[in-house]
């Protein structure tokens, strides 16, 4: 049995996390480390380790995520705007091999990347 993902232990309950939606396909939960005042992660319940590797059959799962990531800035009231980011390998800070979106918001965004 593979070891699971830091994300699928904290969809287990095995570690505690911040929950700010969930549905069938995904959850969402704050950032342990957030790097704006407003930093939620999206992650699939299937893991995918990342984009990379993401196949044709995913392609209606990571429109999901894109469009949760809509009803998550919502529920945490960024209307004037959110950053989307999802990194893919260790040189784009990568730190958890399991595809998941980044939105940041409740600040104004510069142009430095994060």
């Amino acid at each position: 049995m593979a070891d699971l993902t830091l994300f699928q232990m904290i969809e287990k309950g095995q570690i505690p996390a911040d929950f700010v939606h969930e549905d069938d396909l995904c959850f969402a939960i704050r950032d342990i480390n957030p790097q704006a005042p407003t930093h939620v992660l999206i992650i699939p319940r299937k893991p995918i380790a990342r984009l990379n590797e993401a196949q044709a059959e995913d392609a209606a799962l990571l429109g999901h995520l894109l469009l949760t990531a809509q009803t998550v800035a919502a529920k945490c009231g960024l209307e004037k705007g959110y950053r989307v980011i999802i990194n893919n390998g260790p040189d784009a800070g990568e730190t958890v091999p399991h595809v998941h979106v980044h939105i940041l918001g409740g600040k104004t965004m510069g142009e430095r990347l994060v």
